[in-house]
């Protein structure tokens, strides 16, 4: 890899690494991808240069848990931050009719975004407690926001780091059920020998939902509940919203109606419910979407139900879009009051999804909990390119739900295990006493998804890792709960959930798998799905700045991401905002 930078000082993870870019910056630009103009710029939009990226003082990144690094400099004339710049995404169809919304560029302060830092699982002795239980979580935000750092010489914040959002990013081969079987589901395990530094094993539940089928698509009515405050007007907001927008018509049905919610100091419904079939009209509408004011999001969302109540479609999907930086400034702004809000619209049937957009001002705490609460999915759109993909292959994905509530159990063998670790899921923990509760709401999959959870395990006999700094489990009586493995078991995995259409009452239906864990390859000789996502959870501990993280062993996570990078078009993406991340950390 080209030595683009040359880093003259290096502190912890938490402190700052300051760069100065090697050779010509303005020939390398001016011959990417990144230096061609998008619509935006054609259009005249003022699009910010990548040094004017919001980014924190050396003295703030100290004590704000980022990594500041250097801007890359553009070639006189380019646009590097117009939105699908960084990927070189075509501006392509209907979105380049889009009129330009003059850009802010972010002022040079410390971010404004806002992530609630999840932890760590500690290691757990199964003799004390032989259950983990944790909701399922298909989410993608927080590998959307580090993508989105790397793409524009961002800060990195170690507490935006959620470890299964990064794995469960990808794409796996798992087996998936048949249409003819009674669950839209499968379950796999796989493991193998743990090559980063700790004499332990890696598990890998891996979970599969049906693939989605022409015939099992029904009818969308969408509501995008579109944030028109001051804050969306850079390039890489409304803009992006509304080229997100305008390609989602691409992909809907004719017979799908949309509705747009506009929200700033007030509220408007700037489009009816409205056929696709009348394409033009909408394009219209969001063509002259425009920002300014305050945020009145509380407001917004009770429009945007009341636009899908207006046309609800009892066999069809009922879904809210909200498309926002996060800044709730105007009517409720507490998280709490918006989630309990969102939690009584959806008994109706109406689900929410929220989408992140933009740099230094995103409330991640928020979003994350808003879309749990509406049964939805948050994601993080970043370019044209990720909104042409969002579009293309994860929105229907998400509205078409085929299992709703899913809790996973993992029951371990005190005679085999001598303790485990749980990589991620800190914030989708369930009390184990509540795995069979059915009035307890966990996650939902949509046709398609993948779900991937990863374990450390440490074999019988073994010493559980001594490890500085990392959190320790409690101690006492050991857990209640009935122990339903067998003797050869070493795990047995329990999913339960409810199919869509189940009341909060109804009874869950449960799935449960075994395995003796007899089969332990060396990582080498492992599953090649166990070895990527053991390796991108590897890497996510290390941005988190995890106790648990291995820098010592980046390149032999250079070596899996390298292995893997011709698989699909995102591990090639990956390997080089690897490379890039790379740069940036301290060295062990």
């Amino acid at each position: 890899m080209p030595n683009r930078f040359l880093c003259w000082t290096a502190l912890s993870l938490t402190g700052v690494l300051a760069c100065s870019e090697a050779g010509s910056a303005g020939s390398d630009a001016a011959g990417s991808p990144e230096s061609q103009p998008t619509a935006a710029s054609a259009a005249g939009a003022s699009a910010p240069a990548a040094s004017q990226v919001s980014q924190s003082s050396a003295k703030d990144a100290s004590s704000s848990n980022t990594l500041v690094v250097a801007p890359r400099m553009a070639a006189p004339g380019a646009n590097p931050a117009a939105p699908g710049a960084m990927t070189g995404a075509p501006a392509t169809g209907a979105a380049s009719t889009i009129p330009a919304t003059p850009a802010t560029p972010p002022a040079a302060k410390p971010s404004q975004e806002k992530f609630d830092a999840v932890g760590s699982n500690p290691f757990v002795v199964a003799e004390r407690d032989p259950f983990s239980t944790f909701a399922a979580d298909v989410d993608t935000a927080s590998y959307d926001v580090f993508r989105r750092n790397m793409e524009q010489n961002a800060p990195q914040n170690k507490d935006a780091v959620r470890i299964e959002e990064f794995v469960n990013y990808f794409e796996y081969d798992y087996p998936a059920p048949e249409r003819s079987e009674e669950h839209p589901f499968k379950i796999n395990t796989a493991l193998a020998q743990n090559p980063f530094g700790r004499d332990t094993l890696l598990l890998r539940v891996g979970i599969q939902a049906r693939k989605p089928q022409p015939d099992e698509r029904k009818q969308a009515n969408l509501v995008f509940l579109v944030d028109t405050s001051g804050s969306m007007q850079s390039a890489d907001k409304l803009p992006l919203v509304q080229y997100l927008l305008t390609h989602s018509l691409d992909v809907l049905n004719t017979d799908d109606k949309v509705s747009i919610v506009t929200y700033a100091g007030n509220t408007s419904v700037a489009l009816a419910p409205t056929a696709v079939v009348e394409k033009d009209k909408i394009s219209a509408v969001i063509n002259g979407l425009s920002a300014g004011g305050s945020t009145n999001g509380a407001g917004g969302i009770q429009l945007a139900y009341q636009q899908a109540e207006a046309v609800f479609n009892q066999a069809g999907i009922n879904h809210v879009i909200l498309c926002t930086d996060g800044d709730f400034n105007v009517g409720i702004s507490n998280t709490d009051e918006l989630v309990k809000l969102i939690k009584e619209k959806r008994t109706s049937g109406i689900t929410l999804t929220a989408l992140g957009f933009g740099l230094g001002n995103l409330n991640d705490a928020m979003m994350e909990k808003v879309s749990n609460a509406g049964n939805g999915m948050y994601s993080v759109i970043t370019s044209r390119t990720q909104a042409s993909r969002y579009a293309e292959d994860r929105m229907l994905r998400t509205f078409l739900h085929v299992a709703k509530d899913m809790k996973i159990q993992v029951e371990w063998n005190p005679e085999k295990v001598e303790a485990y670790r749980l990589i991620g899921y800190e914030d989708r923990a369930i009390a184990d006493m509540d795995f069979r509760d059915d009035k307890v709401d966990a996650g939902e999959v949509g046709a398609g998804h993948r779900v991937t959870a990863l374990y450390e395990v440490v074999p019988k006999g073994k010493q559980i890792p001594k490890i500085d700094g990392a959190p320790v489990d409690k101690t006492g009586e050991p857990e209640p709960g009935d122990r339903e493995l067998d003797t050869e078991d070493m795990i047995l995995v329990k999913v339960r959930y409810k199919l869509p259409g189940a009341g909060e009452t109804d009874a869950a239906k449960e799935v449960v798998i075994r395995s003796a864990g007899s089969d332990v390859p060396a990582f080498d000789k492992a599953d090649k799905d166990l070895q990527y996502s053991a390796a991108i959870a590897a890497f996510a501990e290390i941005l988190k700045d995890s106790p648990y993280k291995t820098p010592n062993k980046i390149e032999l996570l250079r070596e899996v991401f390298a292995a893997q990078q011709e698989r699909d078009i995102e591990r090639k993406e990956f390997l080089g905002l690897f490379d890039k991340a790379v740069m940036t950390l301290p060295k062990p």
